[in-house]
């Protein structure tokens, strides 16, 4: 296999692992938070940071370094259309995604210091108002790594 085939096998694993653990780990986040189990959502918030760390941070950078490189490497405009649109999702999921991991490190801080239920709702909701419409930003950038519409 071509040095070209290992790097986008990478960028697509990588992806797989962004939108999967990302998704996953929403779904638990929110199972847990609307269980209103405090022991639950105590132990469910502990493992999502885990996991950001884990999995979606290093995801998040072979996604960059592997997309930059595949870009380059097939000759594609870093001003065409859809470069910049495949980079503005980028760094929008990106901006999303910060938050949303200060966020979950919050809440579980304030679970850890004995907090309830009452004084991270906002929190959770503000959570829940930045990952869908990330959520959706990965959605078309899997469309866009796929058509490669105005790629050139």
């Amino acid at each position: 296999m071509t040095g070209y085939l290992w790097i986008k096998l990478l960028h697509i694993l990588s992806a797989t692992v962004l939108f999967g653990t990302g998704i996953g780990t929403a779904f638990f986040m929110l199972k847990a938070y609307l269980s209103k189990n405090e022991q639950a959502i105590a132990v469910t918030t502990h493992h999502v940071v885990m996991a950001d760390w884990l999995f979606t941070a290093p995801a998040v950078v072979i996604q960059l370094a592997s997309g930059l490189w595949l870009t380059s490497r097939l000759g594609i405009p870093f001003d065409s259309v859809w470069f910049v649109t495949v980079i503005s999702l980028f760094i929008f999921v990106g901006a999303c995604w910060i938050p949303v991991v200060w966020i979950q490190i919050r809440i579980r801080d304030l679970i850890a210091g004995g907090a309830s239920r009452d004084d991270y709702r906002m929190l959770m909701r503000v959570w829940a108002a930045l990952g869908l419409p990330a959520f959706g930003s990965v959605l078309m950038l899997f469309y866009l790594m796929v058509a490669k519409t105005g790629a050139y």
